[in-house]
């Protein structure tokens, strides 16, 4: 799950950062439209994630006591992962520009 939230983190930013350099856009709009880009791959990546990780959780067979706490566990971690990657990591990058950028004046 680690892995899947900071490899989200790096590509947000890489691609509001590609926007910024490439199309010379604002920095809210660059937010907005790096944030729809990187929409559909990251929603892809966690959703199939997660469906690798639904049978485990819902096993009633042998082993599945503890099989079944740790998918549990797996799955929520990416579900709050994808709800923080999608709306926590924009307005976060937003913000800490901004103050950066007032702390440069």
């Amino acid at each position: 799950m680690f892995g899947v939230a900071v490899m989200s983190g790096v590509l947000y930013v890489a691609e509001i950062n590609r926007q910024r350099a490439e199309a010379g856009k604002p920095l809210l709009e660059a937010v907005l439209v790096g944030a729809c880009v990187q929409l559909r791959p990251r929603l892809i990546l966690v959703v199939v994630a997660m469906l690798g990780m639904v049978p485990a959780a819902f096993a009633r067979g042998i082993g599945s006591d503890i099989q079944r706490p740790l998918a549990t566990v797996v799955l929520g971690g990416l579900i709050s992962t994808l709800l923080l990657t999608l709306l926590a990591m924009p307005c976060l990058y937003y913000l800490a520009h901004r103050r950066r950028r007032r702390a440069d004046f």
